[in-house]
């Protein structure tokens, strides 16, 4: 985290935060203000978001407060309904009275570099609002979301690194759904951690070792993402272990494989098992899970926890400003 904090120092974004009224939001965005990571722009009714700092003694008076009042609204409207004809000004000016659709209208226009949110709206209300006025990549029909777990005596090939996805958005993936989660999850990890992407796709099957519906959908996903991108590291089906122990992969699959027993990316079959499995990690093994962070969308996008600690949201945030930094490099 120190040297993503660092990283994202060098060139400091301006992200969007259309929750300011909330004690953790302002807290976070204090932070990581102070490490210098992020320039905060604070959305919404300025009046309440000044109310709120106040009584939760922090310090914005350096940080950008963006209302969405009428006038605002007004002014920004045509620059909107230009970019996005789908929209009337009357259309921008009714909908930007939310503070959240306000904020992904200003990254939509390049005014801010990324949105974080979902500490009081759900994942799915972020989700719809990105794809409603950002939208998503040219290719990708699947938005879906990305963590990274930092685990305490993990001795992994990333450290006690581990990306895992999607545990937030989608529920029951089919096999091209599951394709797309992993291929965007390649190109979030080389993004933002610059590493080279080994993707394993999990099931309680490795490599053929039970014939079942559910682990044949894994398989037929490997297929189908090696057939768009082959230059990517993409793998499975694999047990948890057999994707990241060499020992196990050793003995469980026979025959060569650039991911097995040393992926940085696993990808879980559906929600339930991203979410339990995160969670056991959380509550038994300590460790923190940084995300979820969305992907699949033309600009960056974040999305929380409702019931993350601080120290979790400023690791959100400190990515999804690398993240933003990396996009304007590219472009």
């Amino acid at each position: 985290m120190n040297r993503w904090a660092a990283q994202a120092a060098e060139n400091p974004q301006k992200i969007a935060f259309p929750e300011a009224t909330e004690e953790k939001i302002l807290l976070a965005a204090r932070q990581a203000a102070d490490a210098k990571a992020i320039v905060p722009v604070l959305v919404g009714d300025g009046a309440a978001i000044r109310a709120a700092a106040e009584e939760f003694g922090v310090d914005i008076s350096d940080m950008e407060v963006l209302e969405n009042s009428e006038e605002a609204l007004r002014a920004i409207a045509a620059a909107y309904s230009a970019f996005n004809p789908l929209f009337s000004e009357k259309a921008v000016c009714r909908r930007g009275k939310d503070s959240m659709t306000y904020a992904f209208i200003l990254q939509a226009l390049d005014r801010v570099d990324g949105v974080f949110a979902g500490l009081v709206h759900t994942t799915g209300e972020v989700i719809l609002a990105a794809q409603t006025y950002v939208g998503l990549k040219e290719g990708v029909s699947t938005a879906s979301s990305i963590g990274i777990l930092d685990v305490p005596g993990y001795e992994g090939p990333e450290g006690n690194l581990l990306a895992f996805g999607d545990s937030a958005v989608c529920v029951d993936p089919g096999p091209e759904e599951l394709a797309d989660i992993a291929i965007s999850a390649c190109q979030t990890v080389s993004d933002l951690l610059g590493w080279e992407p080994r993707c394993a796709l999990l099931s309680f099957s490795t490599n053929g070792s039970a014939e079942h519906p559910l682990a044949q959908k894994v398989r037929d996903a490997v297929a189908i993402a090696n057939e768009k991108r082959p230059d990517l590291a993409i793998d499975g089906e694999f047990q948890l272990d057999a994707a990241i122990c060499p020992a196990v992969a050793a003995k469980k699959v026979s025959r060569e494989s650039r991911v097995a027993g040393k992926a940085n990316i696993v990808i879980y079959p559906d929600l339930s098992a991203g979410n339990i499995g995160v969670k056991l990690m959380q509550q038994f093994a300590h460790a923190d899970a940084y995300g979820p962070l969305l992907q699949g969308f033309i600009k960056p996008v974040s999305d929380c926890s409702r019931s993350a600690p601080v120290s979790e949201l400023v690791g959100n945030i400190i990515m999804l400003a690398v993240r933003a930094g990396r996009r304007k490099e590219q472009v």
